[in-house]
């Protein structure tokens, strides 16, 4: 397996969202996190500075992904990507009564907002969510990281990912709502 870059700008990453599930053997896999909920079952893997996260209900499946372009991924089944570039927000439905909303930003921040940004995350995401960090990859004292929250409802599942990129100051930011209500 190749040894994954960091250097990547963050402007090559692509945020995906399949109306179906992925493979595993697609993605190196930190750490994963299944449950099910309500109606609903969510598959979470932290990937190498990215995330997937599949929801599944009523024999329908959305997924949303964060990765690099060069990442090999099925066509069929792909509904949008959309690069990351500023901030954007995007809405879609899937199957007849459910609805997907996502927000995403890429946020460059000076030194002392950067370093103190990334304290917070990390406290934050040794008391809740999943938390990454990646110290094979730093190039000072500051890890990048991959850090997911999630809130599980009956009818909706809300995500907050955060994924620190030291060497850039930067931290790509989403939030999901995956609305399953009728």
């Amino acid at each position: 397996m190749e040894s994954p870059r960091t250097e990547q700008s963050l402007s090559e990453l692509t945020f995906n969202i399949f109306q179906r599930p992925l493979h595993p053997e697609l993605f190196e896999i930190y750490r994963r996190r299944q449950f099910f909920q309500g109606d609903y079952e969510v598959t979470i893997w932290i990937t190498h500075c990215g995330h997937v996260v599949s929801l599944f209900s009523r024999g329908l499946c959305l997924t949303e992904l964060i990765c690099r372009p060069d990442q090999l991924l099925p066509k069929r089944g792909l509904v949008h990507q959309l690069p990351f570039r500023g901030e954007k927000s995007h809405t879609c439905s899937w199957g007849e009564r459910f609805r997907y909303l996502v927000n995403f930003q890429v946020e460059a921040m000076s030194a002392n907002l950067f370093r103190q940004c990334h304290a917070d995350l990390t406290d934050a995401g040794k008391k809740r969510g999943i938390f990454v960090p990646f110290p094979q990859w730093a190039k000072g004292d500051l890890p990048p990281f991959s850090y997911l929250d999630y809130e599980a409802r009956q009818d909706e599942l809300q995500v907050h990912a955060f994924h620190a990129f030291p060497e850039h100051q930067t931290v790509l930011k989403t939030q999901s709502l995956f609305d399953l209500r009728p």
